[in-house]
């Protein structure tokens, strides 16, 4: 079946299967290759893209779902004010060790952000808990989405 995707402002025609996750359809129909596997079960984060501004793990979700919404990758966060922000601030406080948990921690901070502009550590745990990082940089996270609520 034909969807229209709307992603990063584009509209794309995809012929593929309804059920078919989201991030697949991003990865290998259209190429937008930003948006991480990791688990396949919405348990680590690594796929978090927005769906109408909500941050959605797009590993579970059917591409049928997406196809009358708007969808956000990491290849365009940075066009919104919050995304700037939140990018500046990762860039600054130097977050990324490996990166590839990134895209998925970014767009969960833009969509913290985004709702809540002065968000307390609390908030920011709360939020930022779907999103595991191997690494272990979950200080200079926490930091750096502080030093873009300040911006």
């Amino acid at each position: 079946m034909t969807y229209d995707l709307m992603v990063n402002g584009k509209t794309y025609a995809v012929d593929v299967d309804g059920d078919i996750p989201l991030l697949w359809v991003l990865r290998d129909t259209i190429g937008l290759t930003g948006t991480k596997f990791g688990c396949g079960i919405a348990m680590c984060g690594a796929c978090t893209v927005h769906v109408d501004g909500v941050a959605m793990r797009s590993c579970v979700m059917p591409v049928a779902e997406a196809a009358s919404k708007q969808v956000t990758t990491i290849e365009a966060i940075g066009n919104t004010e919050a995304g700037a922000r939140i990018q500046k601030a990762w860039l600054d406080i130097d977050v990324v060790q490996c990166g590839y948990c990134q895209s998925g921690q970014i767009m969960s901070a833009t969509a913290l952000l985004a709702a809540n502009p002065k968000p307390t550590d609390d908030d920011i745990d709360a939020v930022m808990a779907g999103n595991i990082c191997r690494c272990g940089t979950y200080p200079r996270i926490r930091a750096a989405i502080k030093l873009a609520a300040e911006a």
